[in-house]
């Protein structure tokens, strides 16, 4: 049975709530970084987006004198970013859910960073980006209320009934003698990731009467109203379980066969996270006999495919991998992140880089 990882978890995939590193302590860029000016007409490349148009990072870039290049909308193969990469040779790239292979960071001898437009950077090769000079950014904070406020509300959403009950008034039928529901200041709620968002989402249920358990690699000096408990332990006691974990090659598969038979019947799981963290075929097995008895997913690991097995499950609620999302912090988001390309640009540190790029003595690679 596995716990989190103590420690600080592979380059590769960094967790959202761990602090920046990179500049140097007095916040300064090192000797050998690039020069306090951008290059003339140094290109971003934007490598897709989830939202209609490009017209808040065009902003920010172009008010900076840099030319914004926006790829496809929808992310795009890895030889299609890594193609648009050599064509633009971009200074900067701005990414959302595309993949950044190691392929496409050295594909422009001039990136000096590639800025994640949210918080995971699975899709990223953070190591190979480190290992040529370029930063690696995201925005960590952006949407801890939206991400926390939806796992609570799909705890709701499970202790009253709201889905199921919705379901069957639309098929015609009205019987309030069916409800077995749940009063939600009893429920023991277990949270796996203790973060940021973590931290809000036991903010929210200790409101509402619950008692959190949770369990994590980073927890803050002040627990209070929170209990720390081993992975198996939290499984065991919980009521709902819901994962804020960031996806790691440690944490991929973190809740898989065994740790759901850990789990009560007509108990919960809620992941907002990443899907990666969920065996799929283990969950939809266990729910099939009632171990977790129900599942709220807004991440799948083969999104946006949905296993039609998991359709299937009376149990489930599915969203769209739309934690993150409101109109206040999809506007955050993509400001800030801009703002991060244009920071490096002009030489200075970024705010929240998750590494440590290797500049040569001699200068970039």
């Amino acid at each position: 049975m596995r716990n989190m990882p103590p420690n600080t978890p592979p380059p590769a995939t960094p967790p959202s709530d761990t602090p920046p590193t990179g500049a140097s302590p007095s916040g300064t860029p090192p000797s050998d970084a690039p020069s306090a000016h951008p290059p003339a007409s140094a290109t971003v490349l934007l490598t897709d987006h989830a939202w209609p148009d490009d017209s808040v990072e065009r902003t920010v870039i172009e008010a900076a004198g840099l030319t914004l290049v926006t790829g496809p909308a929808d992310p795009a193969p890895a030889a299609t970013i890594e193609a648009l990469v050599r064509e633009h040779r971009p200074a900067a790239m701005l990414t959302c859910w595309a993949p950044v292979t190691a392929a496409a960071i050295a594909g422009s001898p001039d990136l000096r960073i590639v800025a994640r437009l949210g918080v995971g950077l699975d899709n990223i090769a953070v190591e190979a980006a480190g290992e040529r000079g370029v930063w690696v950014t995201n925005v960590p904070d952006y949407c801890v209320e939206e991400v926390s406020d939806h796992a609570v509300g799909m705890v709701l959403a499970w202790a009253r009934g709201l889905v199921a009950f919705d379901r069957a008034v639309r098929n015609g039928e009205w019987q309030p003698s069916a409800a077995r529901l749940r009063r939600v200041s009893t429920l023991t709620c277990g949270i796996v990731g203790y973060g940021r968002i973590g931290r809000a989402t036991a903010r929210k249920l200790a409101a509402f009467g619950c008692h959190v358990l949770a369990h994590g690699p980073h927890p803050p000096a002040d627990t209070t109203g929170v209990e720390l408990t081993g992975l198996d332990e939290l499984l065991g006691r919980s009521d709902a379980v819901i994962l804020h974990a960031p996806l790691t090659a440690e944490t991929h598969h973190l809740i898989g066969a065994k740790e759901l038979a850990l789990m009560g019947q007509d108990t919960l799981l809620v992941n907002v996270s990443r899907g990666g963290l969920v065996d799929t075929e283990a969950l939809t097995e266990a729910l099939a006999v009632g171990r977790p008895g129900a599942a709220a997913l807004d991440v799948l690991e083969s999104e946006p495919h949905v296993p039609p097995a998991l359709l299937e499950q009376s149990g489930t609620l599915l969203t769209p991998h739309i934690a993150f999302s409101s109109t206040a912090s999809v506007e955050e988001l993509r400001r800030r992140a801009a703002e991060e390309v244009v920071r490096v640009l002009r030489g200075e540190p970024p705010a929240h880089g998750r590494n440590t790029p290797r500049f040569p003595s001699g200068g970039r690679p």
